[in-house]
């Protein structure tokens, strides 16, 4: 281990533009190509992508669209939920998982998370389901699967929709299985920090039932299937071609930056293991994930330096920036929080997992580029700031 670091030290939460430099000349062979071909909505290149990355996710259709957020929302509304009904999911994710469910006119109903791993508690879920209850969507955060096997069990008992929120977790495994395989939809971001990112956004919905890729089709794009003829409301969602052009290349290597940020996360571990006061991630026997993100968690023990009334994993993240290292709270506040739920009556001290997570997580850096040099002078770092 590095034992002591520059002033000079700078290592960014991820690195975007060296994965570009990288790559520039097959990016800009392929872009230049789209340019000049003058068909920059649809066409070849989107449906080839959708044919690879169904094939890569091993299902047999693939709708891409604009962002992950639009992927939630086609999936929704192609599996017939709206007013009335209850989605289940996690209080610990980005909005949009809630958002989406909002915006269909359903009532999000919460369950706490497993500390270790993250992820929604899926021991918790058969309780919250009611007469109401429509979907559940399982958030495979950080990139770590959720157990697929026992909460489909409980979705095929009481015949729910399972929809995957994959956006994190792009190559992540199930018991073997691909998630946004597993489950009845799976939905996929292509937002640039993503495992596969687009240079710009992007989105895709996957699964095995041909009638719903139809129905997300055509929602996707106006709610027609032939031109200038309307059989439902949709959205203007459509993935251009020069995303799908650059995410086409950017999937030949998906599944080796997807092993290079799983040799990081080892080496976190090993580094991390012996370090007072930091609780590292786990993964479940059974998953294989994809680290979108390395999180661990600070708890306060009330026995550190920092400024009183401050929060103590700020106040950590704040000595890293110092040192220039990056890090990031994903995610600050749970969504049963959020000052647009007050309508649904949730009180703090609900999900208390959720709740005591969302002061205590700090995600370091962690992209395939990262040097075992530069990993080290993180760590190194992290210790000073601890000490």
């Amino acid at each position: 281990m590095v034992q002591s670091v520059t002033q000079s030290t700078r290592v960014p939460i991820l690195n975007l533009a060296q994965q570009y430099t990288d790559l520039a000349t097959e990016i800009n062979d392929v872009v230049f190509k789209v340019l000049a071909s003058g068909g920059y909505v649809g066409g070849a290149n989107v449906a080839n992508f959708e044919q690879e990355f169904a094939t890569y996710t091993n299902v047999s259709e693939c709708v891409a669209c604009n962002s992950g957020t639009d992927a939630l929302l086609l999936a929704l509304r192609a599996l017939g939920v709206g007013a009335g009904d209850e989605v289940i999911t996690t209080p610990f994710s980005f909005f949009a998982t809630t958002e989406t469910i909002s915006a269909v006119g359903a009532k999000p109903i919460f369950v706490d998370i497993d500390a270790p791993t993250f992820n929604l508690d899926v021991t918790q879920v058969e309780s919250a389901i009611t007469a109401k209850t429509k979907a559940i969507i399982p958030v495979h955060l950080y990139g770590q699967p959720v157990d697929m096997t026992a909460l489909m069990a409980i979705a095929q008992t009481h015949k729910l929709a399972v929809i995957e929120d994959c956006a994190q977790a792009t190559g992540a495994l199930w018991a073997g299985q691909k998630v946004g395989s597993i489950g009845h939809v799976g939905c996929f971001s292509f937002y640039p920090t993503k495992n596969l990112g687009a240079c710009g956004d992007g989105g895709a919905v996957t699964t095995n039932d041909p009638e719903i890729a139809a129905k997300m089709r055509m929602l996707r794009n106006h709610g027609e299937k032939n031109r200038y003829y309307h059989e439902d409301i949709g959205l203007n969602s459509r993935l251009d071609a020069i995303q799908a052009a650059i995410l086409r290349v950017k999937l030949r290597y998906l599944d080796t930056w997807n092993e290079q940020r799983r040799a990081i996360a080892s080496r976190y571990q090993e580094y991390l293991a012996p370090v007072p006061g930091v609780v590292l991630p786990q993964e479940l026997p059974g998953g294989e994930g994809v680290w979108n993100q390395y999180t661990i968690r600070l708890p306060d023990v009330g026995t550190h330096s920092c400024a009183s009334n401050s929060n103590y994993r700020d106040e950590i993240r704040q000595r890293l920036q110092e040192k220039g290292v990056g890090s990031m709270v994903y995610y600050p506040l749970p969504l049963h929080l959020q000052p647009v739920y007050q309508n649904l009556d949730y009180q703090q001290g609900q999900f208390p997992i959720s709740e005591q997570t969302c002061h205590e997580v700090l995600s370091l850096p962690i992209f395939p580029e990262l040097s075992p040099e530069a990993q080290e002078q993180v760590v190194y770092c992290l210790k000073d700031c601890l000490t």
